[in-house]
C-alpha cells in the first residue's frame, strides 16, 4: 500500500510515473522509483511528453538514413509498444474482450482478468495499430510529428487520470485499486499540464477531442462494469490516442 502524502507535488512523482507507464530503467537514489499512489498521477502527462519526445526524436534519424516514411511510421510504432511494454495495448485487448464478450458485470470482469486474448481483443489491437500507423504515415509526411507526439502523449495520459478520479474501481483489486483515486488537485494539474503542451504545440483543439473521447470511454465502462480498472485506463489511453491522431491528420492536411 502507498503511504498517505498530502503534498500536491513530490520530486519522486515523475520518475514514478515513468516507472509505471514505461519500461525505462528509472533509478532514484540507487533504487527503483516508488510512487505515492494516485497522488503522483499529476505527472502522467509529463511521462507522456517524455515518451513523445523519445519517439519523435527517432523519426528524423530514420528519414535521414533513407528509411521510407511508411516503414519509419511502423518502426516508431513498434518502438512505442516496446517503450511502454504494450501496457496500454494489453488493456485495450482485455477491455474489448470483457466489455463485449460477457453479458454480466461479473462475467465481464472475469474475462478482463483472464490472460488469454479473444477475438474482440485481437480485432481491437489490430485496428489500433492500423489506425495509428496510417495516421503516423500522414503526420510524418507533413513533418508534424514533434507537435503531434508531444500533445497526444500528454493528453492521452491525462485522460487516464480523469478516469481514475471520475469512476470508482470496478473490481476492488488489481493495479488500479492499489494505486487509488487521485486527489482533485492532482487531476486538475494533470489536465492543465496536458492542455499547456497541447497549446504550445498549436493543437489546443485536441483538448476537446480528448475530453469527448474520455467521456465516451467512461460512459461505456460505467454502463458495462460500473467503474474502471487498470485495463479500462489502458484502453482509454489507446482510444484517445487514436482519436487525437485522426484529428491531427485532419488539421494538418
Amino acid at each position: 500500500m502507498f503511504k498517505h502524502d498530502t503534498r500536491l507535488i513530490a520530486p519522486v512523482d515523475l520518475p514514478a510515473a515513468l516507472g509505471l507507464l514505461t519500461r525505462l530503467p528509472i533509478i532514484v537514489n540507487g533504487k527503483a522509483a516508488t510512487a505515492r499512489g494516485a497522488a503522483a498521477a499529476w505527472a502522467y502527462p509529463l511521462a507522456g511528453v517524455v515518451i513523445g519526445v523519445i519517439l519523435a526524436a527517432v523519426i528524423p534519424l530514420l528519414l535521414w538514413v533513407g528509411v521510407p516514411g511508411g516503414i519509419t511510421a511502423g518502426l516508431v510504432l513498434a518502438m512505442s509498444v516496446i517503450l511502454t511494454g504494450a501496457m496500454h495495448e494489453d488493456g485495450l485487448a482485455d477491455s474489448a474482450d470483457g466489455l463485449w464478450g460477457g453479458w454480466t458485470k461479473s462475467r465481464r470482469l472475469e474475462i478482463m482478468k483472464d490472460s488469454h486474448i479473444g477475438v474482440y481483443g485481437v480485432c481491437a489491437i489490430a485496428l489500433s495499430l492500423l489506425i495509428r500507423w496510417l495516421a503516423l504515415v500522414v503526420i510524418i509526411s507533413v513533418g508534424a510529428y514533434w507537435v503531434a507526439f508531444i500533445a497526444v502523449g500528454a493528453l492521452s495520459r491525462a485522460s487516464m487520470v480523469v478516469m481514475m478520479a471520475v469512476l470508482p474501481n470496478a473490481r476492488g483489486s488489481g493495479l488500479s485499486s492499489s494505486v487509488g483515486r487521485p486527489p482533485e488537485g492532482a487531476v486538475w494539474l494533470a489536465i492543465a499540464i496536458a492542455s499547456v503542451f497541447a497549446a504550445l504545440s498549436g493543437m489546443i483543439a485536441l483538448v476537446l477531442v480528448a475530453a469527448v473521447t474520455t467521456a465516451i470511454c467512461g460512459a461505456i465502462a460505467k454502463a458495462k462494469i460500473g467503474g474502471q480498472t487498470g485495463d479500462i485506463l489502458g484502453a482509454t489511453q489507446q482510444v484517445t490516442e487514436m482519436a487525437m491522431l485522426i484529428a491531427v491528420v485532419v488539421m494538418v492536411t
